[in-house]
């Protein structure tokens, strides 16, 4: 079956998923991770595509970018994966593949759900029970968004400059909001399952435009095999 075609709508956020082969280690060390974030920094750049929030974990990224162009995250993440794979393999000794596939993305409709998936990137290391509170799992934009240190990778999402006028105004409003830990809880699985079909995140009447526009479903399929026309149910 042919891969469904990605969604190359710029001006909107996507929230990006990449995983490494075999869900293997894609970072031996911190040198390795400040070597990603470098090279990220230096595609995002150049194919003109913002980043609002990021985590790396042992063996897959999560990002939060807004691309100016149709094709500038597609570049971006191509040239991402080149330039970081070689290095890796050449510093490391190994060959071969990293990546598990190409990366998964899913377009984020609205301030609501950019705010909840900004949210989800940044407590990842705490589901993955590795830190408590966010701020200690140090390869992540929390310190960037809270004002705990300058990030010169992030571009603030005009969602996030919403929460108030100044940045401390802002840093204590999210900060209020990533310690909503139940709220968190709640959005996490609808999140993990947009992320996992690269469906579009957003409210009924945002899908149903975009499924008008493009003229196909953007709504995730339900798993299993179609159930048979007069198929008894249990």
């Amino acid at each position: 079956m042919p891969r469904r075609a990605r969604l190359l709508l710029p001006g909107l956020p996507f929230h990006v998923v990449q995983r490494g082969v075999n869900k293997g280690a894609i970072f031996a060390d911190d040198v390795d991770r400040d070597h990603f974030l470098r090279v990220l920094h230096k595609a995002f750049v150049k194919h003109d595509v913002a980043l609002h929030a990021y985590v790396l974990m042992d063996n897959h990224v999560h990002l939060l970018a807004t691309p100016v162009v149709p094709c500038g995250l597609a570049s971006a993440m191509r040239a991402l994966g080149t330039a970081y794979v070689q290095a890796f393999n050449q510093r490391h000794g190994r060959s071969g593949p990293l990546w598990q596939g190409r990366y998964h993305s899913s377009l984020v409709d609205n301030d609501a759900y950019l705010l909840a998936v900004h949210r989800y990137i940044e407590l990842n290391p705490v589901r993955a029970g590795l830190v408590s509170p966010p701020e200690q799992a140090r390869w992540s934009s929390v310190h960037g968004t809270l004002g705990l240190r300058r990030d010169p990778l992030l571009t603030p999402h005009a969602a996030l400059l919403m929460l108030g006028t100044t940045p401390a105004r802002r840093s204590a409003r999210y900060r209020a909001f990533l310690q909503d830990r139940r709220a968190a809880d709640r959005e996490s699985a609808g999140i993990r399952e947009h992320g996992r079909t690269q469906c579009p995140l957003g409210g009924a009447r945002f899908l149903q435009m975009l499924a008008e526009t493009l003229g196909r479903p953007v709504t995730p399929r339900a798993r299993g095999r179609p159930r048979k026309t007069g198929e008894e149910t249990s």
